[in-house]
């Protein structure tokens, strides 16, 4: 019986093995960034300015993205096949830069899969180093959270900064129009301004008392300048991927059994289940670069 970060369980039957077709080569030691799609490309982003002498190789699933309305079952499922992706090529650590899939699978990855597949391999989320930091942005101890369907459904935020913070009160709102803006290159024009502004109104109505809102969409970084136009000036809006970025750092000094086993080149592999060219010219909304994107497919035997 697998059991989900939110509590939730179902009965689960692990398939079998993996098979990876592509034709590029990846160090053995890279750090694996996950995500449906482009979104962890901004947590990413910000981990590369930090640790720019580690290698990387990020996978997006873009062909059964968006996570944000799958089921935990399908979402679990889905990250457990990316996680045994990264491990065989090598990846000793894996960051689920995805709110969707931290929330929907990484706490059944981490307590029931890694022990069978390999003790000594480490997954992490997104949700904990955001949910750690919040505590000193806000003065009313009053959260909200923007994500997408699944991760406010889950609950995850709310448990996590719960565990971190008991005095604090965490008010989620769903914004399943968001991710679509963004992708579809209509995040900075007007039409974005009615769904922006739908949402927040609707978050204040629910707490008008919040000081602090958590973008727990990594795609919401994007949307930053509207979501900035109706807000009052007191509210702090925090994007995850800086922090994302200096829990993950801090992890490594922690543990030099896992940071030694990372190999640092500098290099960057991205990877899609999708069109690579589609992959490449969207990422280009999410980096200050150009890329070469391999596709990847992978198949339950």
């Amino acid at each position: 019986m697998q059991i989900n970060s939110s509590g939730k369980s179902w009965a689960f039957v692990k398939q079998s093995s993996i098979i990876v077709k592509d034709q590029s080569d990846t160090p053995a030691g890279a750090i694996g960034i996950f995500d449906s799609g482009y979104g962890g490309l901004t947590v990413l982003s910000e981990i590369k300015a930090l640790m720019p002498e580690y290698d990387y190789i990020y996978l997006g699933d873009n062909a059964r993205a968006p996570y944000g309305n799958r089921s935990f079952e399908s979402v679990y499922h889905f990250t457990l096949e990316a996680v045994e992706w990264f491990f065989d090529r090598g990846c000793h650590l894996v960051i689920l830069a995805c709110n969707t899939a931290s929330a929907k699978a990484l706490r059944t990855i981490q307590q029931l899969n890694l022990p069978a597949i390999d003790p000594l391999k480490r997954v992490l989320g997104v949700i904990r180093p955001t949910a750690e930091y919040v505590a000193e942005s806000s003065h009313t101890n009053h959260i909200g959270i923007l994500g997408t369907e699944g991760t406010i459904q889950s609950g995850s935020y709310e448990l996590e900064i719960g565990k971190l913070h008991p005095s604090m009160t965490v008010t989620g709102e769903a914004c399943p129009m968001w991710v679509p803006l963004v992708e579809n290159r209509e995040y900075n024009k007007p039409g974005a301004d009615y769904f922006v502004k739908q949402h927040l109104d609707h978050l204040f109505q629910l707490d008008p008392h919040i000081d602090t809102i958590i973008l727990g969409c990594t795609h919401y970084p994007l949307l930053m300048e509207k979501i900035k136009q109706y807000l009052p000036e007191n509210v702090r809006v925090i994007a995850q991927g800086k922090y994302v970025a200096m829990s993950l750092s801090d992890y490594l000094q922690r543990h030099p059994e896992i940071e030694e086993k990372c190999t640092k080149n500098g290099t960057v592999h991205y990877f899609t289940t999708e069109s690579p060219e589609k992959f490449t010219q969207l990422a280009s909304l999410f980096l200050n670069e150009q890329i070469d994107t391999n596709k990847t497919i992978i198949e339950k035997v």
